[in-house]
C-alpha cells in the first residue's frame, strides 16, 4: 500500500544513481507519515529543484510529486511528455497553464490530450514532515535500508 503523503510503496524507494551524494549534501523532505527522504533542494547549475526535472518513468516522477506538492502548496499533476522522436518522458505541473507554457517553449514535445496521468485527490499539509540535511549517523542508517531494499 503506499504512503498517503509521498506516495511511495516503499519508504525508502530512491530514483538517485548515487543516493549517498544527494543524501549527504542536499537538504530532504522528509515524509512525516513514512520517513522517506526526497531531495528538495535547487540544482546549483539550472536553478531548478529535482521535480521540475522530465523522468524516463512515472514511476520515477512519482517520487518526487510531493516536494513538487509542497513547494506549489497544491495538488500536482504528471503529465506523459511525447518529442517529435517519440521519445517519451514524464514531467510534473502544479497546473494546466504551466504544461501550456512548457509546450509553447519546447515546440518539439507534446502531450496526448494535453491530460494529466497521475496527480494526488488533493494537497495536504502534514505536520510531521521534516526538511533538513541528515546528520551523518541518520545518513548511515537511512543509506543501509535503501541499499536493502533494492
Amino acid at each position: 500500500m503506499s504512503c498517503k503523503e509521498c506516495y511511495s510503496d516503499n519508504p525508502y524507494a530512491t530514483p538517485m544513481l548515487r543516493p549517498r551524494e544527494c543524501l549527504e549534501k542536499h537538504t530532504q523532505y522528509i515524509c512525516g507519515t513514512c520517513g522517506r527522504c526526497i531531495c528538495i533542494e535547487r540544482d546549483e547549475k539550472r536553478g531548478l529543484r529535482r521535480w521540475n526535472f522530465p523522468f524516463k518513468s512515472l514511476k520515477i516522477e512519482k517520487l518526487y510529486v510531493r516536494t513538487a506538492e509542497y513547494t506549489a502548496q497544491r495538488k500536482c499533476f504528471i503529465y506523459e511528455i511525447i518529442s517529435k522522436s517519440g521519445r517519451k518522458s514524464y514531467k510534473i505541473f502544479s497546473a494546466p497553464s504551466e504544461l501550456e507554457e512548457y509546450l509553447k517553449k519546447n515546440k518539439n514535445k507534446m502531450c496526448s490530450g494535453n491530460k494529466p496521468i497521475w496527480s494526488s485527490d488533493e494537497y495536504i499539509d502534514y505536520p510531521n514532515t521534516q526538511f533538513k540535511k541528515l546528520k551523518e549517523n541518520e545518513l548511515e542508517v537511512y543509506l543501509k535500508h535503501v541499499l536493502d531494499n533494492k
